[in-house]
């Protein structure tokens, strides 16, 4: 079925937010970037979701606006966004506040999110679309 989604059009600097829930119940805001390719997280809102951030499944170099960090990498059991919902998707996890990375959402939902899904971003209309 399709889902519509209405979003504020972003400034310069904004981006557009979308809610997500980690097992149903544990709200934040993740960036929608066409430029990433995969969904990352703050640590801390995995800490807040009950993940024990000891059990990463590995460490990946990130590229960012700050640089190249290590990221840890988590299979989240439930993750909602958008009205799609995976299971065991992976994401990549680091500390956004300790890397000096201060904003209004929690993480960034990549491409990889919406396979096997079709999405339309309408900026004129400011909705999002899914298709799935």
């Amino acid at each position: 079925g399709m889902n519509i989604f209405p979003f504020d059009l972003p400034t310069d600097k904004d981006v557009i937010l979308v809610n997500a829930t980690i097992e149903g119940k544990y709200k934040f805001r993740l960036a929608l970037d066409t430029a990433a390719t995969h969904t990352t997280i703050d640590s801390n809102v995995l800490h807040f979701a009950g993940y024990p951030l000891k059990n990463s499944k590995g460490e990946i170099e990130v590229e960012t606006s700050n640089g190249i960090i290590v990221a840890e990498l988590y299979d989240i059991t439930n993750l909602e966004c958008l009205s799609i919902i995976h299971k065991k998707f992976e994401v990549q996890v680091y500390d956004f506040l300790a890397h000096g990375i201060t904003s209004d959402y929690d993480g960034i939902v990549g491409l990889n999110f919406f396979k096997n899904n079709k999405i339309c971003i309408d900026f004129k209309k400011q909705k999002i679309t899914i298709d799935n």
